[in-house]
């Protein structure tokens, strides 16, 4: 059952049950292999999941880089770094690897922030889905966070996260 925004989703057929962006059901249950990714950086290196096999890896999905929402979201992620051990941060947007760069310059964020242009790893996580601004319906990044367990499988996932309770779930869960 959906506990309500930002909280995980720690099991069975919760996230299942979620509606993805086909009509389908989502792909991600707490357990299941997480989708392998193969993306552009923004310093230019092409970063795949395989890369982290033995790591926890915490993904998070935002819709544009600096703009306010995701810059909460990416610094607060910046911030509790020291906190969160050896765990691998990577954020993912559409925005194409200059934009990201600038994104990291601007607040020094020093983890990795992925290019999704075409969607394909949002699509994937489920979290490319309709949204409504001002009445007006279009497709983009629902934002999302993952944690990947060592070997590889979803261990948590936050569907519609704000951008504050981002790391804030992150610790919650590793506490």
């Amino acid at each position: 059952m959906w506990r309500g925004r930002g909280q995980a989703l720690s099991g069975g057929s919760e996230l299942g049950d979620l509606l993805g962006r086909y009509g389908r059901r989502m792909p991600l249950n707490p357990g299941d292999k997480a989708p392998a990714l193969k993306l552009t950086d923004q310093a230019g290196n092409t970063v795949q999941l395989k890369d982290f096999q033995g790591q926890k890896v915490f993904i998070f999905f935002y819709p544009k880089a600096d703009t306010p929402g995701c810059t909460t979201q990416a610094c607060g992620m910046r911030d509790v770094l020291g906190d969160i051990g050896e765990i691998v941060v990577l954020g993912v947007s559409p925005d194409l690897p200059a934009k990201q760069a600038k994104f990291d310059e601007k607040y020094g964020l020093g983890f990795p922030l992925l290019s999704d242009e075409d969607h394909a790893l949002a699509e994937a996580y489920g979290v490319w889905g309709e949204k409504s601004m001002y009445g007006k319906k279009y497709m983009g990044i629902v934002r999302s966070a993952f944690l990947i367990d060592e070997s590889g499988r979803i261990a948590e996932a936050w569907l519609k996260v704000s951008p504050k309770d981002t790391p804030a779930n992150l610790l919650k869960t590793l506490a």
